[in-house]
């Protein structure tokens, strides 16, 4: 936030007086050496501020190393965060996003770069998103290794900013899981979601808080959290899962983002084969149920906007599904049928 106070007796600088603090910049930004400092291992390098992040990978016992990156951000739900003005939950919402578009290709995360801008910057509210971020990339056991703050007034509604991300993992290329092994008579395994994740909430919004009037204080029936602490689920991440899982086992993952399942596991499927999911295989959490009847919403578009309680989706051979419903506790949502590479739905 500009400061508007005069500093030893000496006028605000005209840079503050346009709405951009560079001297409060840097103050906030070297509060949080620590903070970084503490998703750091050896193969950071350099200080924290330097003009570029610098990391010295250990690739060894892989044969042949190939990196993977993901850009991401958290979209409209920043106005859940704004609304309850509540922002330590963002920054584990894009690392994690990140985070998992990379897993589906079998990659373990090395570093995270952030992005936020903003109207005016917010100390307080800039202290959150860096807890955000330093939180999930210490679960991720990746580095958060630079990023760039940028104070645009006139760019942003007061009180508002964005938030991007970039992720940078690797895996090794024989290891790599990209889908080609799926075949006809495979089954469909899928991972719970923990609720919208980071999609779907330009529909969400207008839905519940435009077209039904709600408050973020407002309690539905079967969600066990008020309307808008639900909403600010974080968005769940799968490596840990998915690497620990045997190895050779996974033929196909799909991070069911934008698009729900309609939409992501055709990135997978070979151009042969078709996956039937039958949507009545799990319990779809009760806040798609009240957006879809609150918005009068088409029930298969709800399953193309939405993950629908289903935040990732493997497939494996039949000869192995009771040992990966075991080991993930997940649950059996489809098949591999033969086909031209979409998705059917059953309801």
């Amino acid at each position: 936030m500009a400061r508007s106070q005069k500093s030893e007796g000496k006028s605000q600088k005209a840079y503050a007086r346009a709405g951009v603090d560079v001297d409060l910049g840097n103050q906030v930004k070297s509060g949080i050496q620590q903070l970084v400092k503490g998703t750091h291992g050896p193969e950071v390098l350099g200080k924290i501020g330097g003009f570029g992040g610098l990391f010295r990978p250990n690739f060894k016992g892989m044969k042949d190393p190939v990196l993977v990156s993901s850009v991401d951000g958290v979209g409209t739900k920043l106005k859940i965060a704004f609304a309850l003005d509540r922002h330590d939950t963002m920054g584990q919402d894009l690392v994690n996003h990140c985070v998992d578009d990379i897993a589906v290709l079998g990659a373990r995360p090395l570093f995270f770069l952030d992005y936020i801008g903003a109207e005016k910057l917010e100390p307080r509210v800039f202290e959150q998103l860096l807890k955000g971020f330093a939180k999930a990339c210490k679960a991720a056991g990746c580095a958060l290794i630079g990023g760039e703050t940028a104070q645009m007034p006139g760019m942003y509604h007061p009180g508002e900013y964005d938030l991007a991300g970039t992720l940078i993992g690797v895996v090794d290329r024989p290891k790599m899981i990209d889908g080609s092994r799926i075949k006809v008579g495979d089954v469909v395994i899928g991972l719970a979601s923990n609720g919208l994740h980071t999609n779907g909430y330009s529909l969400a919004r207008k839905v519940l808080f435009e077209q039904m009037n709600l408050a973020p204080d407002a309690r539905l029936e079967g969600v066990t959290k008020p309307l808008g602490e639900e909403l600010l689920r974080v968005h769940r991440n799968y490596q840990p899962l998915l690497a620990s899982l045997p190895e050779g086992l996974v033929k196909g993952l799909a991070h069911i983002t934008g698009g729900g399942l309609v939409d992501n596991l055709p990135r997978v499927l070979p151009k042969n084969c078709d996956a039937l999911i039958d949507t009545r295989s799990w319990k779809v959490p009760a806040i798609f149920r009240h957006i879809e009847e609150g918005g009068e919403v088409e029930h298969a578009e709800m399953y193309q906007v939405f993950n629908m309680g289903i935040g990732m989706a493997i497939v494996v051979a039949e000869k192995d599904r009771e040992q990966l419903l075991k080991l993930t506790k997940g649950r059996l949502i489809g098949r591999i049928v033969p086909g031209t590479g979409i998705v059917g739905l059953s309801f």
